[in-house]
């Protein structure tokens, strides 16, 4: 407490309580946003950016053994240079694993952003009954995790133990392998789009939301069909959600893991290198090179930031030239 006297305050005591001047609280208001970003920094620091400073540090090194490798000294850790980078460069399983992902991402990110944008304009239509229960049933899918759907869906390809194939047998109809050769893509494709279409379209149907009922209103006015309001006016008012999700389904694409692993056991046709980021797990964690894993996850890294540099560039660079028209 304080009491005013003459201007001046006092305290508890009767000694004078000196105000802070101007320019001290336009400091302790410039610092407070520094303040609260402390914590999330200390965070990013520890857990993100040291981890990746680590792998980094890694790549450049290996291991030198003298001798039969025996005794205190005779494995040493020693500069590598771009040693484990030109390995992995030429490296085969790493190239065939890459090429891989190339044609699974050909598959998933087409269907899924498909699936998803027409979701999106079925649940933004008026003739659309039960919504909240339809956006809750198509976004379910994306809150189970990805390791349980891989099993649940690895348990509907055998052939042994699925439903589908027993109805199938009943019926006489033919009965594909979805677990070995090209179907396996199919296979591997069906799990991602099941689980990522509801994220997407959530993300693209809020942003229909936000588009303004005078829009629609307009077009209603000038006899505009219910096709063409969602082909001319939806559908290019959400290209930034549409360009955000596809952000986000290229990156998930370049590093699938779950998928091919969880499905591994369950067939031959899936290596322990299927995709880049299998390979780097199996150097790092079954060979115990961890130095060539390091060079392995910084070059897949890298290819992810450029890109979606690249992208976004271009998304930005044509979003400019649409504007200035």
């Amino acid at each position: 407490m304080t009491t005013a006297h003459r201007g001046r305050s006092y305290g508890v005591k009767g000694a004078p309580y000196a105000h802070p001047s101007p320019a001290t609280t336009l400091k302790r208001a410039r610092s407070a946003p520094y303040l609260f970003l402390v914590p999330a920094t200390i965070l990013f620091t520890l857990f993100f950016a040291l981890p990746i400073g680590y792998a980094v540090w890694l790549s450049f090194r290996k291991v030198h053994v003298s001798g039969l490798g025996l005794g205190s000294g005779a494995r040493k850790e020693v500069w590598a240079g771009v040693e484990n980078y030109t390995d992995a460069f030429t490296d085969s399983e790493l190239l065939d694993g890459a090429l891989r992902v190339l044609g699974y991402g050909c598959i998933v990110v087409p269907v899924m952003l498909g699936l998803a944008l027409l979701f999106a304009l079925m649940l933004d239509s008026e003739k659309v009954r039960l919504t909240p229960f339809t956006r809750l049933a198509i976004f379910l899918p994306y809150a189970i995790p990805g390791v349980v759907a891989a099993l649940l869906w690895g348990f509907l390809y055998l052939p042994d133990v699925s439903p589908f194939y027993y109805v199938l047998e009943k019926l006489g109809m033919p009965q594909p392998d979805l677990l070995d050769g090209g179907p396996l893509y199919l296979a591997l494709s069906n799990i991602a789009v099941w689980g990522g279409t509801g994220f997407n379209m959530i993300v693209i149907y809020t942003s229909l939301q936000a588009i303004p009922a005078e829009v629609y209103e307009a077009a209603k006015l000038d006899g505009a069909t219910p096709a063409q309001i969602a082909l001319r006016i939806k559908i290019p008012m959400v290209a930034p959600s549409l360009v955000l999700t596809f952000f986000f389904s290229i990156i998930a694409t370049l590093q699938v893991f779950n998928e091919p692993t969880t499905l591994k056991p369950l067939t031959n046709s899936v290596s322990t290198t299927w995709s880049p980021l299998m390979k780097v797990y199996r150097d790092a964690f079954g060979t115990g090179d961890i130095y060539q894993a390091a060079a392995e996850a910084v070059i897949i890294a890298f290819v992810t930031l450029v890109l979606s540099f690249g992208f976004l560039r271009a998304a930005n660079r044509r979003n400019k030239q649409e504007a200035a028209r």
